[in-house]
């Protein structure tokens, strides 16, 4: 990979700059308001296999560009599977922070509302892989930076791989031959989606996943994680899955010599692999003075395989599908 790399690196011109010794790099030498020569593509994409996230800083790009450049990684998918995208414009994500910081919030049981599901809280629980409820989640993720505060707004991420090698050859082995439940149901905590403009259903949606993930390019191991939608392991007691769980979503969050931490400026394109890390943000989102608005993209995405051989399917819902 490495070498790979290397020669890659150097027909496109590109430099790298890490943003720690495993995870994030920052890119330099491209210009992707432009249209990307193959050679830079192969470079951005085995860059992106080794750093698993790429930001490419102060990028001049609208919408339609931002399309663009997720459409040389792979078919690009509609905004999201339950959210609307843009009208004109349904691959574009947008999340704005004063109106979408309550999407992912925790919910209590109370007497206003005594027919929601009571879960037990999970510390913790703003890290995830994008559209993990879904049988083929995306594959890699392209978040561009249209309004940033002065400060504050920053990304984690997490590397999923490493966290796999990091624990016990024993633990690791047991994990290998687990599936976990992925859930995503709106309406059973008192958000309803609204029709979408495609016509297709806006869940719930649920998914059965492999806990450890075979990367389907590099063949590396993953931790597969999405603490807010994974609800249990199948197969375990409700005790069983809850404590496994609890111990792996604290691994998650609480290894920083794993993470990359990516402070945003305005223009800024964030490009990840959304098979090899999790994420968290903005992580300090109730402390921010401004808006912080941010366009995300993403493209296709396959079955997940464990380790066993298990393929993920779905439980309830269709398959995400694309837009071309």
């Amino acid at each position: 990979m490495s070498e790979t790399l290397e020669l890659t690196r150097a027909a496109a011109g590109l430099t790298l700059r890490p943003i720690t010794p495993i995870t994030g790099a920052d890119v330099f030498g491209v210009d992707l308001s432009r249209e990307l020569a193959p050679a830079t593509t192969a470079a951005i994409r085995a860059a992106l296999l080794k750093y698993k996230v790429l930001v490419f800083r102060e990028q001049d790009l609208s919408d339609a560009d931002q399309i663009r450049v997720s459409r040389y990684f792979g078919r690009v998918t509609p905004a999201h599977p339950i959210t609307n995208g843009l009208e004109q414009q349904p691959e574009i994500k947008q999340n704005i922070l004063s109106r979408d910081s309550g999407e992912y919030a925790p919910f209590d049981l109370d007497v206003a509302h005594p027919l929601r599901p009571a879960l037990r809280p999970r510390a913790r629980a703003g890290w995830h892989i994008d559209i993990t409820f879904v049988a083929n989640p995306t594959s890699i993720t392209f978040l561009r930076g249209v309004q940033i505060p002065a400060v504050g707004g920053d990304t984690l991420f997490a590397n999923l791989e490493a966290l796999y090698d990091s624990l016990s050859p024993s633990l690791a082995s047991y994990l290998d031959t687990l599936q976990a439940i992925h859930v995503r149901d709106d309406a059973a905590v008192g958000r309803p989606p609204g029709p979408r403009f495609d016509g297709r259903e806006p869940g719930p949606f649920a998914a059965l996943h492999p806990l450890v993930r075979v990367h389907p390019e590099t063949g590396k191991k993953h931790l597969f994680l999405a603490t807010g939608f994974v609800k249990a392991i199948h197969g375990l007691r409700g005790r069983e899955s809850a404590a496994l769980l609890d111990f792996l979503n604290e691994e998650l969050a609480g290894r920083a010599d794993l993470q990359a931490r990516v402070r945003w400026n305005q223009g800024d394109l964030v490009v990840w692999d959304n098979r090899a890390v999790a994420h968290a943000g903005p992580i300090d989102g109730k402390l921010i003075e401004g808006e912080r608005i941010v366009h995300r993209t993403t493209v296709e995405g396959d079955l997940p395989r464990g380790p066993d051989g298990f393929v993920s399917r779905p439980l309830h819902g269709e398959l995400f599908g694309t837009i071309d």
